[in-house]
């Protein structure tokens, strides 16, 4: 007897009529001289390496053994941050944003619906006022994109092709600049004064040159440090014709100055803060934001949407703004490419920040400085544990483990065993930071819990 024909359960197509009809459709034979054109030494002869078939009973039972293995952060305590921060999610964001024309439309386009249209409006509205400029665009997949397209905006602005970044930034992000910019621009990196975490001045004025397309800074910084000479270094890169791009945490600008306020030409950031969960470390996405400046909108790679009467007196329409500057558009002619965005966590951020509103950002932003002074304080206070630097820092402040005799993996694990997940291990960054650990504590952190923190620290060192 021959072989029944197998049709998969989940793939439409694999159906033997159904495959049969489309060979017919395209003159082939068979589906193997679709891949003719893949060598011989390319294929793989023998049969994958796979346990059999589960049923779908037995493959979501597997998988939930698999998670199971997991320790969150719902189970113990956490101080990690370093670009994905535990924050309070209202209910409300996960209500939204889970609704069906939100969450399963491709890059956030469902075409028969243009409610998103509308979504995406009012989130770039309360971002340009949280960051007080006119123009922001639909997010990036994160900062370090949000940040590699500004300064690549900056570049076809001043067409100069020098970069002069922070050397205390994200390792990680730093790379992915790099390899965003390369190989038409050149990074320069710019030191950090060791009292402080600051920029040093003196070495960023020696930098400046008439090739110098852009000044980047973060403020805070990787390393928590507020950045308080901001206006100072934007005007060092104006009066070297360069502009001035800040990276920003949005949950500080309850309590800090916008960026716009203190020279910003070009801001950016992270999204996830606002409203998105952590999603082991997964949930990330980036935003652009401008002055209404012909010069800079044009720049944008990525879509804007804006508002616009419509034939019907009284009526207004949501669409995209200049959208023939797009690589949509102008396809390869395009100055970038962009493809899918992450949509749906700026329509998230919108939401989180109509809930919180103004107050509700200070009180956000107040409760997390009044928290992570708190923390930084027991733990200096133990013996042996210093405060790295001495400026003022948000949500996030470096910890000096060096004269403890004990490493930050060692102390790390021992916090493990404790219910508590420590900071970030620096050591293994290329900032000079030996024996130096991220604390993160946002508005999720309780008193007991830094505490707790302290008192297991005590113990360990």
């Amino acid at each position: 007897m021959s072989a029944k024909p197998f049709a998969h359960p989940y793939i439409p197509n694999s159906a033997p009529a159904v495959k049969e009809q489309m060979l017919k459709e395209i003159g082939l034979g068979s589906i193997e001289e679709i891949f003719a054109d893949i060598p011989q030494e390319l294929r793989l002869k023998e049969k994958m390496n796979i346990p059999p078939a589960l049923t779908e009973y037995e493959l979501e039972r597997h998988v939930n053994q698999l998670m199971n293995k997991n320790i969150t952060t719902k189970e113990y305590i956490s101080f990690l941050g370093a670009g994905c921060w535990p924050h309070f999610i209202p209910a409300v964001c996960d209500e939204i944003n889970s609704r069906a024309e939100f969450l399963t439309a491709y890059a956030g386009e469902p075409y028969e619906d243009k409610g998103r249209f509308q979504a995406l409006f009012e989130y770039q509205s309360l971002v340009a006022e949280l960051v007080d400029m006119d123009v922001v665009n639909v997010p990036t997949f994160d900062w370090a994109q949000a940040a590699s397209t500004a300064l690549r905006m900056a570049a076809r602005i001043t067409k100069r092709t020098e970069l002069l970044l922070p050397k205390n930034i994200h390792p990680d992000k730093l790379l992915i600049i790099r390899n965003y910019t390369s190989p038409d621009l050149t990074l320069t990196l710019v030191d950090f004064t060791e009292d402080t975490g600051a920029i040093d001045l003196a070495d960023l004025q020696a930098k400046l040159g008439p090739n110098t397309a852009a000044v980047y800074f973060e403020n805070p910084s990787f390393l928590g440090s507020l950045e308080t000479n901001g206006q100072l270094i934007a005007d060092l890169a104006h009066a070297a014709g360069a502009l001035c791009v800040v990276g920003v945490d949005p949950s500080s600008l309850g309590v800090m100055e916008a960026p716009a306020n203190y020279g910003a030409d070009i801001v950016c950031g992270d999204l996830q803060p606002l409203g998105v969960h952590m999603h082991y470390g997964g949930g990330q996405s980036g935003f652009i934001a401008t002055h209404d400046d012909p010069t800079f909108v044009m720049e944008y790679p990525s879509r804007l949407f804006g508002i616009a009467p419509t034939e019907v007196e009284g009526e207004y329409g949501f669409g995209d703004v200049a959208y023939d500057r797009t690589s949509f558009a102008k396809r390869e002619k395009g100055k970038e490419s962009v493809g899918t965005q992450t949509a749906l966590w700026g329509i998230t951020a919108g939401v989180y920040l109509a809930t919180m509103g103004p107050d509700g950002m200070e009180e956000l932003g107040q409760g997390i400085m009044q928290r992570s002074q708190y923390a930084a304080k027991q733990l200096a206070s133990l013996p042996g544990v210093e405060l790295k630097f001495s400026g003022p820092f948000f949500k996030e402040f470096v910890i000096d483990f060096s004269q403890t005799g004990k490493t930050v993996k060692e102390i790390n694990a021992a916090l493990l065993s404790r219910g508590i997940f420590g900071g970030v291990d620096l050591t293994t960054h290329d900032l000079q930071l030996e024996q130096c650990a991220l604390f993160c504590v946002t508005e999720v952190h309780s008193k007991e819990e830094i505490d707790a923190l302290a008192t297991a620290l005590a113990s360990i060192v």
